[in-house]
């Protein structure tokens, strides 16, 4: 008989329940900066379902690292507009 495997739902939010006693010893800001973090992950969800990785950490920070990498490109796309249309004038 095969066991049972948890929702990926249920498997994120028992990692992040695991984070808490950190999470409490940040500093306020940091621990809003960390709240985005895990939120970050929860986007990918159904990324995570179907890598079925036996170490949901893993694919977790993978999740906000791509997150963090999409904001980095926008950022940088931004910046070189802002830096092209003040060269034009």
């Amino acid at each position: 008989m095969g066991r049972t495997v948890l929702p990926y739902s249920q498997v994120w939010e028992a990692e992040r329940q695991r984070w808490q006693k950190f999470r409490r010893a940040l500093r306020k800001e940091d621990q809003a900066h960390l709240d985005r973090l895990f939120e970050s992950a929860r986007l990918h969800l159904q990324a995570g379902v179907y890598a079925s990785n036996p170490c949901p950490l893993e694919s977790m920070i993978l999740s906000m690292l791509l997150e963090h990498q999409k904001d980095l490109g926008a950022m940088e796309e931004r910046l070189k507009h802002l830096e092209e249309s003040e060269s034009e004038t």
